[in-house]
């Protein structure tokens, strides 16, 4: 039974006014803000692509060891370490070298602005409830609103390209560093704090001395997972444009390349394995150091 006859207010022609209405509207803002958004974002564009040269052109064996370094620094495991060199190794072998570089990069750039807008709007949350009533719901619509539809906004405001790219991983990656960042902060003994304010200590010196130390755990496994769905849009984010392993892994797709699509997704799994790791492995020093304090 079709749904309209049940309700003949709801007409077929009313909602495709609405349809037009909807679609007008955004098409007259894309052409009043469309370059005035773009000249926004165009610093980042700039840095994306500043980046991702540097990764590509720099001599392997620097890139290789800075990566090597990265990991040992956050990991303290030689087996870590010894693997992602290993990983990377193989990647420039099989001739992945340059797609990887520039994965790496919009990775790279997307989890940092996720770490910049996540953790404060998470502190936020912490802080007042009403801005947790607020931004849950937004939270939950980023989660499992399907990556293509919000796809079609963005790229009808700032077509193809990289930016398009890292705003839809950066919409999809977002939710997790900022619901992990409230409930760290939120789950921290209220005797610490209570002790806290004893010795007279601020709101603000609660919170960045007692609160968020405490809650580095939660928060880096927030950071964990937002690099895992980050690196799960590679593929998405290639259809509009951006370069790297998603490429591939599309064109294996349309063409049926078994062996193409293979190595490019095992590159795409060797990442996300070394960044689990590493971040994983951090984020249990830090609860240790905390259960240590503690004792």
């Amino acid at each position: 039974m079709d749904f309209l006859t049940e309700f003949p207010s709801l007409g077929r022609r009313d909602l495709s006014a609405l349809r037009q209405a909807i679609d007008g509207a955004f098409r007259n803002f894309t052409r009043a803000y469309g370059e005035g958004i773009e000249a926004f974002f165009d610093p980042l564009l700039r840095f994306m692509i500043w980046f991702e040269r540097l990764l590509i052109h720099a001599p392997w064996p620097v890139v290789i060891a800075v990566l090597a370094g990265l990991a040992w620094l956050g990991s303290r495991s030689w087996k870590i370490t010894a693997g992602t060199v290993a990983a990377f190794l193989a990647i420039g072998w099989l001739g992945m070298w340059e797609n990887t570089m520039s994965t790496l990069a919009i990775i790279s750039v997307a989890t940092f602005l996720c770490i910049a807008i996540g953790i404060p709007i998470g502190i936020l949350m912490a802080r007042y409830n009403r801005a947790q009533t607020l931004i849950t719901p937004v939270l939950d619509v980023m989660q499992t609103i399907p990556s293509f539809v919000y796809l079609i906004p963005v790229v009808m405001l700032l077509g193809i390209g990289k930016v398009p790219g890292l705003l839809a991983v950066c919409i999809y990656a977002l939710p997790p560093i900022v619901r992990l960042t409230n409930l760290g902060i939120r789950l921290v003994d209220t005797e610490v704090l209570e002790a806290a304010t004893a010795f007279g200590a601020s709101t603000r010196e609660k919170l960045w001395g007692v609160q968020i130390p405490l809650a580095l755990p939660n928060i880096f496994a927030g950071v964990n997972q937002t690099i895992m769905m980050a690196l799960s849009m590679v593929v998405i984010a290639s259809m509009i444009g951006v370069q790297g392993l998603g490429v591939p892994v599309l064109r294996a797709i349309s063409n049926q390349y078994l062996a193409l699509g293979l190595m490019n997704g095992l590159a795409i799994v060797a990442l996300a394995i070394i960044f689990d790791r590493v971040s994983q492995t951090y984020g249990k020093r830090l609860q240790s150091y905390k259960d240590q304090g503690h004792g």
